[in-house]
């Protein structure tokens, strides 16, 4: 059993695990809001033009939904403080997760160290991710009225115990063994932007939920495995290498990888061309971080990653009813300085980035580090890179409403057209007779000659 570090547990679990194995009696999990912090200036006067991806352009109580019912709460707080809410507790109450919290806080008042503490916390998330999984994918009894492909019990259920790594799926990826079978691995993100809208869910992470250990029949006949985890929508978890510890055991053992984010409204978007620039943008715990992405060894870092996703094949498929773009947009900073300057046709050498296709948001960052950590492990065979999925949305004049038809209608369809793709990219790997090996798989031609010309963008601008 894997053991999970101290500092993942959160301060509300530490604490909550400390009272318990001291015999005192246990604390909420939720603590208290704390006083309310204010966005950088920049994000904030980001928040009026931002592209719309993964921002406030995409949803909100500008088009529909309530405001947040209470003032935002800023730190590691903030998303413990919004469970206190009428939302999250009938979502937990409506999917039978509404448990989930007394059960953990039984199972620690058994432990007697902080070791013991720690296993019973690994377990119940494993245990958590595993019920999630199995709710949506049709496993047993629903536990409650909502859609079974709703992915945000899952979400305030983590919350409810700060459990991490292992009630995200991180912790339990696991491929088969042989040749029979290409490897995927999918990646989803919780819901954000919720004191906006609470209500809101991610209609990635849903088909991370509906994906995770299932077999996809590949476009050119074969089989697919597909293992999947979600990530959280924080700055600072990305600044600590979560992207990094979870997808570096199992690149080398892949053929495909991509991860999937919610985007712009009413299409999909594979995107060419990744930035190594934070926007700003508040995230869950409503802090802000703007300026380079954070990564190890910063001198040898790329201005620019590209995907290897045969993006070709991907938009010229009949996946679904979404329409698919090549999306080759980035704004950047020109050789030589001055204002940032959008480009819709991929950046131009030694330019500075300041928003790939996917924007300069946590979805951005993380197709940054995965395409990254592909070339820097010298995988540059193998296929990956970042989806954006339509905008999940409320039926027209639901403003108040947990779940409506139109909802359930449209996630249903994202999540199937996510398998849609993820089978077209699969074939394609079959359909150019690449090795079924660890390491072995690569990329169509066509991504890799994009590749070769966005890495020698990004190099000159290092």
């Amino acid at each position: 059993m894997p053991r999970i570090r101290t500092a993942a547990l959160g301060p509300a679990l530490a604490a909550l695990v400390a009272s318990l194995s001291l015999g005192a009696p246990p604390a909420s999990a939720a603590p208290g809001p704390a006083p309310a912090g204010t966005a950088s200036e920049a994000a904030a006067e980001r928040a009026g033009a931002a592209e719309p991806v993964e921002g406030p352009a995409t949803q909100g109580p500008a088009t529909q939904g309530p405001v947040a019912e209470a003032p935002p709460v800023e730190g590691p707080a903030a998303e413990e403080a919004r469970l206190d809410r009428d939302v999250p507790r009938e979502i937990l109450r409506r999917s039978g997760f509404a448990g989930e919290a007394p059960r953990f806080a039984g199972a620690l008042r058994g432990t007697g160290s902080y070791a013991a503490a720690e296993r019973v916390a690994v377990r119940h998330g494993a245990a958590l991710w595993r019920r999630a999984v199995d709710r949506v994918q049709g496993h047993g009894p629903a536990g409650g009225d909502l859609a079974r492909d709703d992915d945000r019990p899952l979400y305030w259920a983590r919350l409810l115990g700060r459990l991490e790594s292992a009630s995200r799926g991180q912790d339990a990826i696991r491929f088969p063994h042989g040749r029979g079978v290409r490897r995927v691995l999918l990646t989803g993100f919780d819901p954000f932007t919720l004191d906006r809208d609470i209500r809101i869910g991610n209609p990635s992470g849903a088909a991370a939920l509906a994906l995770d250990g299932t077999l996809v029949r590949a476009a050119d006949g074969g089989w697919a495995r597909v293992e999947t985890a979600v990530f959280p929508v924080r700055w600072r978890d990305f600044a600590d290498g979560t992207v990094e510890r979870a997808l570096r055991p199992h690149l080398g053992h892949l053929d495909l990888f991509t991860t999937v984010s919610q985007g712009r409204v009413g299409r999909f978007d594979l995107e060419r061309f990744n930035g190594a620039w934070r926007g700003g943008f508040p995230d869950n715990e409503n802090a802000s971080s703007t300026g380079p992405v954070p990564v190890d060894d910063p001198a040898s870092m790329p201005q620019w990653t590209v995907t290897s996703l045969p993006y070709r094949a991907i938009t010229a498929a009949a996946t679904g009813p979404f329409p698919v773009y090549d999306n080759t947009r980035v704004t950047e900073v020109p050789v030589g300085g001055g204002a940032p300057v959008v480009r819709p046709d991929g950046p131009t050498p030694g330019s500075h980035s300041r928003a790939g296709g996917g924007g300069d948001y946590l979805s951005n960052e993380i197709a940054y580090r995965a395409t990254l950590l592909r070339d820097r492990l010298g995988l540059a065979g193998l296929p990956g890179g970042h989806l954006h999925t339509p905008v999940l949305r409320f039926g027209a004049g639901n403003s108040d409403a947990v779940e409506d038809p139109e909802l359930v209608r449209n996630r249903s369809a994202i999540t199937a057209q996510v398998r849609a793709v993820v089978a077209v990219a699969a074939g394609e790997i079959g359909k150019a007779g690449k090795a079924r090996g660890p390491g072995e798989a690569k990329e169509a031609t066509e991504a890799r000659e994009a590749r070769d010309a966005g890495q020698a963008a990004g190099a000159a601008g290092r």
